[in-house]
């Protein structure tokens, strides 16, 4: 092989390769700014693109993803003049990369200083406590301050957080005090209301007792009242049934006797025979009376006839 062949293979070897500099693949999520002799040509998208060589390079890459950057503590003053120390989180988007490359020289320094500047005028317009408890306003206004004001360089700005609030130590020291008292103050409350809802518990406790007991008490008077009245009812009922049979059996006894149409032998034997009971020895004074004579000759009588039969 000859110069010139060689000269030639190398020739075309330089050929393929400033052409195959000039495909260009452009990832997913990313943009290119391409220029054309120092201008603005037009911006890639994702995709394969093929530039001019030695006319078109490509200016700037640019990342169309959501990105973050935190920024370090800022000093602000709030309205009552207290120093404190605000680190704050940036969440941006790269909406327009051509913008982005030509807006402004150093975007993330822009949008730090920007994020300062706006701080300082929302805290200087809030009081202390309300600096502590208002975060949800002033990220909203700080989001839509920056958002407006990085419009032009092509940065959406989706969401601002206050990461730190940090107040000096003599106030967080006084900070602590309160939040102590408040919950010491807290706690005498809660306990004041247990010994109050015990003592209302252990009222209403003996109260409930007491009406039990008295309900209970009153039943069982009842109950006993009942019971004896059952009783007397049941004895009066005996003692009734009792006179009802001894009258009857006296009146049983007459109708017998009235029936049987006694003489007077048996008349005056039965009299005998209870002035016999009377006499049994227990009695310590008996009358005799005057009839005995009549009765004693009955009796005599009524043998001699047993003798003769």
């Amino acid at each position: 092989m000859d110069t010139w062949q060689i000269v030639g293979v190398g020739f075309v070897i330089i050929i393929l390769m400033i052409l195959a500099s000039c495909i260009k693949i452009v990832p997913q999520a990313q943009s290119c700014v391409v220029e054309r002799l120092g201008g603005f040509q037009g911006t890639w998208n994702v995709g394969i693109h093929v530039k001019l060589p030695l006319l078109d390079r490509i200016a700037k890459r640019v990342t169309l993803k959501e990105q973050v950057v935190d920024f370090a503590p800022q000093p602000v003053i709030t309205k009552d003049n207290v120093t404190m120390r605000i680190d704050t989180v940036v969440f941006y988007q790269i909406t327009d990369p051509k913008l982005y490359a030509y807006g402004v020289e150093n975007p993330i320094m822009a949008i730090e200083n920007l994020t300062a500047t706006t701080l300082r005028n929302i805290i200087g317009d809030l009081e202390l406590d309300q600096t502590l408890t208002s975060r949800e306003i002033i990220n909203t206004k700080m989001r839509v301050s920056l958002d407006t004001a990085t419009d032009p360089w092509g940065i959406k700005v989706n969401r601002v957080e206050l990461k730190n609030i940090i107040p000096p130590a003599a106030i967080q020291d006084a900070m602590e005090k309160q939040m102590k008292a408040e919950r010491e103050r807290r706690e005498a409350i809660l306990r004041a209301e247990g010994e109050k809802k015990s003592t209302i518990l252990v009222a209403e406790g003996k109260k409930e007792s007491a009406i039990l007991e008295a309900e209970a008490e009153k039943e069982a008077a009842i109950l006993r009242a009942e019971a004896k009245k059952e009783a007397t009812i049941r004895e009066a009922e005996g003692q009734a049934e009792a006179i009802l049979a001894v009258q009857k059996a006296n009146a049983d006894g007459i109708q017998f006797l009235n029936e049987a149409n006694p003489g007077n032998a048996v008349l005056q034997l039965k009299s005998l025979e209870a002035f016999a009971k009377a006499a049994d020895g227990k009695a310590t004074k008996i009358i005799i009376p005057s009839e005995i004579q009549g009765i004693a000759g009955l009796v005599k009588g009524i043998t001699e006839v047993a003798k003769e039969s």
